[in-house]
């Protein structure tokens, strides 16, 4: 909002209006004028959950030897070495009085209420760890730096841990308990398998039938052994992985449990307390909630998209980088995200083809700053070059979440960087048992062309950021197939597309309208893109509307194609884009509110 000096300083026969263009696009407002276009139409806002498994620590409340109440955190479906709690808590209803459940009521009845657990059954299967979110120097041999004491100067105000992971009955927490499997601080594992053909639960056996059934009252039957397993057992697993957390009980959350994310509950519950939504501005600051633990790593991805963005525009950068530039920005949060949890994304059904850990990620950690610790909130160090398969937006998790399939992400593309929108044509959807979308009739109008858009994204997992690389992940495999009943079968089915298989091969998810798309990969349909006469015209017309108040309109032409001749001719530069808009004749008629 100008103010009353600047209205007048306006309105003066004197005024520079080409000098006052120049100096308002080298100052911050300008750049987030035009961030806010394309988190808008994008719709990037941090409104996501993500959870993963590996890194998500649940908290449950125990009785202690003294009758008291003691918090334990554990991870959902951990194994472990015990076959009395392999899977499931590390405290077995027997010892515990009841049956815990992630996420759920526990097991309760007339017979089984919660009691005290004896001082040897804790210190055997649980642990008490100063943990990274209580320490800033959780990595020594001996924390001393907690949070909100002296030994931690100047803490970032941006970092603020929920008081219930700070105090407990009013008193400060020291330490956490943490089942003990959870406290593994082991970088590599090892693959176990129980090898048991047949167990049941109390619960399901028939009375005085415990065939192969393990001590203690089990909710739920031993966890199966997978095929990798059992072929396998005793190989050695990195415990960043998915893959560590089903196959391998050595494995846990790392040094001061760096690799896991706490919650206050046992359904995750709350974290940390930051804002709902972005900032409205510089110094302008909206009301903060206790959020939840899945809310966490989302608001600052989209926090990334906007360093991301200001960067392009305040440096007035080539405007395609939004979608082919490999560089970004990290924070603490950022910097622990991808160099260590996002590899907890991975690997579940992709074992089976030989992907033990993603191998190409679109983020490789060894590129992440290593000087950044997961409370610097408030920092922000530029990375130059994510890797190979980096492409802008385009391969950011706020993106590939936010549009979770690869029909989203294309659509997102072509709508948003295209200015096209999907007609459905006047043919009727009639039924049909087509696979093909482009070919159906009702269907093809759209899917024609959103299906090789769709395809770009074959390599990039729905709902999921791990790439799988055409190595091991062929577009046409012959390793899947078609069964004798019709069927893709195990990790074929999770990555490969029953409707395109056949009995010798079958095709990749999202790769059937485009190959030779699902091979060039999200960065190739940034280089694709680019280079088409509509990707330039789309930015010309995004950034009239903005800045008219208003949709385009067939009037505007003349206008569109001018300043779309000069925006190419700079370069892709937006600057010079605005500055050729303010100084246009249609910018000046549709701002003068002056009466004629």
């Amino acid at each position: 909002m100008p103010t009353r000096q600047e209205v007048a300083a306006f309105e003066r026969p004197d005024f520079d209006w080409d000098e006052w263009v120049d100096r308002a696009l080298g100052e911050p407002a300008y750049a987030d004028r035009m961030t806010r276009i394309y988190m808008d139409l994008l719709r990037l806002e941090p409104n996501l959950n993500f959870a993963s498994a590996p890194s998500d620590l649940l908290r449950h409340e125990v009785v202690g030897p003294d009758g008291k109440p003691v918090w334990v955190y554990y991870r959902e479906n951990q194994r472990r070495m015990r076959p009395e709690t392999d899977g499931e808590f590390c405290l077995d209803p027997d010892e515990t009085g009841m049956g815990v459940r992630p996420r759920q009521q526990d097991v309760q009845s007339e017979t089984r209420k919660p009691k005290p657990i004896s001082q040897k059954l804790l210190d055997a299967y649980t642990v008490l760890v100063k943990p990274w979110w209580l320490y800033r120097d959780y990595l020594g041999a001996n924390p001393q730096a907690r949070f909100g004491s002296s030994g931690w100067g100047d803490p970032d105000p941006g970092y603020k841990p929920v008081e219930s992971l700070l105090a407990d009955d009013g008193k400060p927490v020291l330490a956490v308990r943490v089942c003990r499997e959870e406290a593994s601080s082991l970088a590599m594992g090892h693959v176990f398998a129980r090898r048991m053909t047949r167990v049941r639960t109390k619960a399901a056996a028939p009375p005085g039938d415990n065939r192969d059934e393990p001590a203690g009252g089990r909710i739920r039957p031993l966890p199966v052994d997978k095929p990798y397993a059992t072929k396998h057992q005793g190989d050695e697993v990195s415990c960043a992985t998915k893959m560590a957390l089903e196959y391998a009980p050595d494995c846990g959350c790392g040094p001061g449990l760096e690799r896991c994310l706490p919650g206050d509950a046992n359904n995750g519950g709350s974290a940390f307390t930051f804002p709902n939504h972005s900032l409205l501005g510089e110094g302008v600051s909206l009301d903060e909630a206790k959020q939840s633990q899945q809310r966490w790593f989302p608001y600052w991805w989209s926090r990334e998209a906007v360093h991301f963005l200001e960067d392009l525009f305040a440096g007035d950068r080539d405007f395609r980088e939004v979608l082919t530039g490999k560089q970004t920005f990290v924070n603490g949060p950022l910097a622990q995200f991808y160099g260590t949890i996002q590899r907890s994304n991975c690997c579940g059904p992709e074992v089976t083809f030989g992907m033990l850990e993603e191998s190409e990620p679109l983020f490789e950690p060894s590129r992440v700053p290593q000087d950044l610790a997961p409370q610097d909130v408030s920092t922000w160090k530029s990375v130059g070059d994510r890797g190979p398969h980096a492409a802008g937006l385009l391969t950011m998790p706020i993106f590939l979440e936010k549009y979770a399939s690869a029909r989203a992400r294309g659509a997102a593309l072509y709508n948003d960087f295209l200015c096209k929108s999907f007609a459905p044509g006047a043919q009727p959807l009639a039924p049909s048992t087509e696979p093909n979308l482009m070919i159906r009739p009702g269907c093809r109008a759209c899917h024609a062309e959103l299906e090789p858009m769709a395809a770009y994204f074959a390599r990039v997992e729905a709902a999921s950021f791990v790439f799988l690389p055409s190595a091991q992940f062929p577009v046409r495999s012959t390793a899947c197939k078609l069964d004798a009943n019709g069927r893709l079968n195990g990790a074929c089915n999770a990555l490969y597309d029953a409707a395109f298989a056949d009995s010798h091969s079958a095709t990749l998810r999202s790769a059937y309208g485009s190959p030779e798309h699902a091979d060039a990969t999200p960065a190739g349909a940034a280089h694709d893109l680019v280079a088409t006469p509509e990707f330039a015209q789309c930015a010309v017309q995004r950034v009239v509307a903005s800045f008219l108040g208003r949709p385009t309109t067939p009037d505007d032409d003349p206008l569109l194609a001018s300043l779309t001749q000069r925006f190419v001719r700079s370069g892709y530069r937006m600057k010079a884009l605005v500055r050729a808009l303010l100084q246009s004749d249609a910018y000046a008629r549709t701002n003068d509110e002056r009466a004629p």
